[in-house]
């Protein structure tokens, strides 16, 4: 018997009410890039593969698949292509992070969408970019920024670079790029000449463009192009972590002498403390700050900074996050389906954001879609929702973010 659609229907609310969105199922960071969209009022469908995806994140915990509705198409058949074309020409806003030419060859390439809708906005996300000699090679976040200096710029002077997860590649430099050329296009497409076009969003030219200051700062010889070496990266004793007695830390962001002055004397060290701006002194600094926080738990130092200008703040785990008194406050964490999660961001003051529905599981609102965009034949071509299918023992990621299905 088949398993009870969650009723969610369009979202309701956000800036983006009314948008459209088809997002054609991937990993990494397509689908962060249509939860933001979704986050921020659109209703996005998304085209689940039959079998499911490629990553070993049970659905019902894939944050990243929150105020979104889901089909299931097998887009290697014609009536799933059809199903498929049947939505965009219905769509403002189409997403897809296959390799290059892979939506081609699969029917729902951008020349195909936008000729059955002009207006459309065709967004693709990928790690290499859609041309160059590695388009067509597999990839991750961590290579991504390697080849675009920033992950050259983590990490210890004497130790190996550090990867921030996939935070700075999949989701600052890539999923963030893609919303802002989809708004950019769908303000476009919308104006009286307005057309639609390809949005062709990479993560290697995101992370680049993240690092313009610092470029310019290496061009006017104020940045040296070595780990640990310069003001933001760890390389000034006044800008970087500390540990506590307790195997805690804490970071310290005292730039401004102002703030410094009173960091130095919170900290206990004002009259010991070399002068700040003397670089030959910088480890002797180092070695007194490290010394001070070393002889308190992370508790204490904290409270010791807390409400000062001395730009102090504790080091805390995914875990402590939600409970920080300022994110508490502000309501930053929220619980939905007994997930904490970040709750949508920025904030708008006359159209407010929220979670609306859990991650949507494959296929669970083939008949409301099919309702709701007035495309009947989903229900003909939809395969069975995730609830009815039998769940693998295990399964592995495919190879690189971008994967030809």
């Amino acid at each position: 018997m088949a398993a009870a659609e969650e009723h969610v229907g369009p979202p309701a609310g956000g800036p983006l009410a009314g948008v459209r969105v088809v997002e054609l199922a991937g990993i990494g960071p397509g689908p962060f890039a249509a939860m933001t969209l979704a986050d921020l009022g659109a209703d996005v469908v998304r085209v689940d593969r039959p079998g499911g995806g490629s990553l070993a994140v049970p659905a019902e915990y894939d944050v990243t698949n929150r105020n979104k509705r889901s089909v299931v198409l097998d887009l290697k058949q014609r009536a799933g292509v059809a199903a498929a074309l049947s939505l965009v020409e219905r769509a403002d806003v189409l997403i897809e992070g296959f390799r290059p030419e892979v939506a081609e060859r699969l029917g729902v390439g951008p020349e195909v969408c936008l000729a059955r809708n002009p207006r459309l906005v065709y967004g693709r996300m990928t790690g290499w970019g859609q041309d160059g000699p590695l388009a067509q090679r597999a990839g991750h976040d961590i290579g991504y920024i390697a080849v675009t200096g920033a992950l050259g710029m983590t990490g210890p002077a004497e130790g190996p670079p550090v990867a921030p997860a996939n935070l700075l590649g999949d989701y600052a430099g890539g999923s963030l790029y893609l919303v802002i050329g989809v708004l950019a296009a769908l303000q476009h497409a919308r104006g009286p000449q307005g057309a639609g076009q390809v949005v062709d969003a990479a993560i290697v030219d995101g992370t680049s463009h993240l690092t313009a200051m610092l470029q310019g700062l290496l061009a006017a010889g104020r940045w040296q192009d070595r780990r640990a070496a310069n003001l933001l990266d760890g390389g000034c004793p006044f800008y970087g972590t500390y540990a506590t007695s307790d195997g805690g830390f804490m970071a310290v962001g005292a730039l401004e002498p102002a703030f410094y002055a009173e960091f130095v004397r919170l900290l206990g060290v004002a009259d010991q403390a070399p002068p700040r701006d003397d670089l030959a002194e910088w480890e002797t600094l180092r070695e007194l700050i490290a010394a001070r926080f070393a002889s308190r738990t992370r508790a204490e130092w904290t409270a010791v900074f807390q409400d000062t200008d001395a730009c102090v703040a504790p080091v805390l785990s995914l875990t402590e996050a939600p409970s920080h008194p300022q994110l508490a406050a502000r309501g930053t964490y929220v619980e939905h389906g007994g997930i904490t999660q970040p709750a949508p961001a920025p904030r708008f003051s006359a159209t407010p954001t929220r979670v609306a529905s859990g991650p949507a599981r494959p296929g669970a609102h083939t008949a409301e879609v099919a309702r709701d965009w007035d495309v009947p034949a989903l229900t003909a071509t939809a395969g069975p929702a995730e609830a009815d299918r039998p769940r693998p023992a295990a399964s592995r990621p495919r190879e690189g973010d971008h994967p030809t299905p």
